[in-house]
């Protein structure tokens, strides 16, 4: 199977080395060659300047990692010529950037991957299994919080320079750590409504909010609160959730969940031994490829995608114009 990879900065090329340790290696590589990374570990693959001539060798799956404002440049001729596509998240940096590609996609029935790595992270896997088998009674509440000092995430680079930080390139912490607008979706459904405050609180240098806090109500009657900063020392990614008959709380570092139900000892759920975050990237590649073949049906598909594109929009534009968001 020929892959495309479009973009190759810190994801795009933890994507070709786990493509490779896979199996795979026949691997186009289209890049604009505006990033900071050494290039020695692309050197065997063959590289591209212009997506014409990227999609003229006919990959069968194309792997969108450049910056989310760039990803519908891509995206949208993938489409058009037939290709699987994974979709880093979030998909665009708009809804209305989605348009051309909903097009697309509908005439030509392509495969579609939304890349949210977390729905391979055992930690919440569990949780996701507990809340099924009804450990909790029924959910009620819930407080999610992912803080993490955005200079310290590649220091390699100035992060002044990076996507994360750049409005121009669809940055901001709504949209770039939008993993749990989808992953609290994965647990809870729909949500119905919310409000938000959002703003750049911190002294780093960028033009996009650094700050988001968040109060959603899920149509299943869950409501709870959505921390996230660029800022925080040490950092902290975390969940609790309240129900009925008890309390789950899951942390990332660890990846463990604990449970506990009221007078019984409290249960806990580590993460399997030797586990290490590339696995989840590891593990949504190999799932990736069995999608591509017809093996499996995505795990997180394109509509998943665009929920949670739509809700980082919700809160973006509560956060803005400071008014309750309503989604049905």
């Amino acid at each position: 199977m020929k892959f495309l990879i479009a973009g190759l900065g810190s994801i795009g090329r933890r994507h070709l080395r786990n493509l490779v340790a896979l199996g795979e290696d026949d691997i186009v590589l289209y890049r604009t060659h505006r990033g900071t990374l050494e290039d020695e570990e692309l050197a065997a693959f063959p590289v591209e300047t212009e997506l014409t001539a990227a999609l003229a060798q006919r990959p069968e799956a194309v792997i969108i990692s450049n910056p989310t404002a760039l990803h519908m440049s891509v995206a949208v001729p993938a489409a058009q010529a037939g290709c699987a596509l994974f979709l880093e998240k979030p998909i665009a940096s708009s809804l209305d950037d989605l348009r051309v590609l909903e097009e697309a996609l509908k005439n030509h029935g392509n495969k579609v991957f939304s890349a949210y790595q977390f729905r391979f992270n055992p930690g919440l896997r569990k949780v996701k299994e507990l809340l099924e088998q009804g450990a909790i009674g029924r959910p009620l509440t819930f407080a999610c919080h992912w803080g993490e000092h955005l200079p310290d995430w590649h220091p390699w680079e100035d992060y002044r320079q990076s996507y994360a930080a750049r409005r121009d390139l669809g940055g901001g912490v709504v949209l770039t750590l939008c993993h749990p607008l989808d992953y609290l979706r994965w647990l809870f459904g729909n949500v119905r409504e919310l409000c938000a405050f959002t703003g750049k609180l911190s002294d780093l240098e960028l033009d996009v909010e650094d700050t988001a806090d968040a109060l959603l109500l899920f149509d299943s009657g869950a409501q709870g609160s959505l921390h996230l900063d660029y800022f925080r020392r040490p950092k902290r990614h975390d969940l609790e959730i309240s129900g009925t008959d008890g309390t789950l709380y899951w942390d990332y570092e660890s990846s463990a969940v604990r449970l506990a139900q009221g007078a019984q000892a409290e249960q806990m759920f580590p993460a399997p031994e030797g586990f290490e975050r590339n696995q989840m990237f590891l593990d949504e590649m190999r799932h990736f490829i069995q999608v591509v073949k017809g093996q499996a049906e995505p795990l997180c598909t394109y509509a998943d995608g665009r929920g949670a594109l739509e809700l980082a929009w919700g809160i973006l534009q509560a956060g803005r114009y400071r008014q309750r968001v309503i989604f049905h």
